[in-house]
């Protein structure tokens, strides 16, 4: 399935589009892009017709996220699938106008990491700001990423992406819906402005999933487009999974006391000496408890350089 809107999803047979609607027998299961269906009825793809989906996959990989980090409200409980049976999750990232957010960076790599979904980091306006800082700040993850620049060559993006199906996330006027229009030129994804203060327009509504051009590869790739996002909660990951999103933290944890919950508050936690002794990036062991802090009901999301 490649697209929702109003009830009416669109889905790929035969390479040709085909409008479906749910079947009553699917209950309150949700289909989300990405979603691998089983159709009935009128597949032909012509004007007016309207199949039916009856039945949903097995889902490889599923994406989701939160409105709030804190399970104990009503955003916090409300999962929302961003898409199922993605490879790979683009974590698209200005370097400058507006500048990167490692926080949100942070988040995204926790749920890529819960979904069991690769990340890759794609930081565009290289033509404005180095990547210097940015990839210094991940330097013990090894984290895969690529450079972006306004009618620079994308052939290194474009290998990485052939052959997967990649989610690209990011929030507004980070490039997301230029750099899409780029790889696909059909794709006709809207495009918004930063504003004067820095903070971009929200300009893609809605998910959809787009082939790559063929470039002489039997399977070039597709790309989940997603709205642009302000926040990703986290509150359905497991605390156990947060941890995980911050490998170059974990070994730290070794000389933690049984049940350590690794806060700020926790006077035998070992992170902070293991982080004074040069061991891992001290911006990392705080980004890790800010999000510990936000599933607390704490803010997590100040600064500058966070959320």
């Amino acid at each position: 399935m490649v697209a929702v809107d109003r009830g009416r999803y669109t889905c790929m047979v035969d390479d040709e589009p085909v409008t479906a609607m749910r079947a009553r027998e699917l209950g309150r299961k949700s289909v989300v892009v990405g979603d691998r269906v089983g159709l009935v009825g009128d597949v032909s793809g012509s004007a007016g017709s309207l199949a039916r989906i009856v039945r949903i996959e097995e889902r490889t990989s599923v994406l989701r996220r939160t409105a709030d980090d804190d399970d104990t409200t009503a955003e916090g409980r409300l999962e929302r699938v961003v898409v199922a049976n993605a490879d790979q999750l683009v974590i698209v990232s200005a370097l400058a106008d507006p500048p990167p957010r490692t926080g949100f960076i942070d988040r995204c790599l926790v749920a890529a990491y819960d979904a069991d979904i690769t990340p890759l980091l794609c930081l565009t306006k290289a033509d404005l700001a180095g990547p210097e800082e940015v990839l210094g700040y991940y330097a013990e993850l090894d984290l895969p990423y690529v450079l972006s620049a306004p009618d620079g060559d994308l052939s290194a993006l474009r290998e990485v992406l052939a052959g997967r199906v990649s989610v690209m996330v990011g929030h507004s006027g980070v490039g997301k819906s230029t750099l899409v229009n780029r790889l696909v030129p059909d794709a006709d994804r809207a495009v918004g402005v930063v504003s004067a203060v820095g903070k971009g327009r929200h300009t893609s509504t809605s998910a959809v999933a787009l082939r790559l051009p063929t470039r002489r590869r039997e399977d070039p790739g597709w790309i989940v487009d997603t709205p642009g996002v302000r926040s990703f909660g986290l509150a359905l990951v497991s605390a156990e999974s947060l941890l995980h999103g911050f490998p170059d933290l974990i070994d730290g944890t070794v000389e933690c006391p049984p049940n350590c919950e690794h806060t700020e508050g926790d006077p035998e936690c070992a992170l902070p000496a293991w982080v004074a002794a040069g061991h891992a990036d001290a911006r990392r062991l705080e980004s890790y408890r800010r999000l510990l802090a936000s599933r607390s009901g704490g803010d997590g999301l100040e600064g500058p350089d966070r959320g």
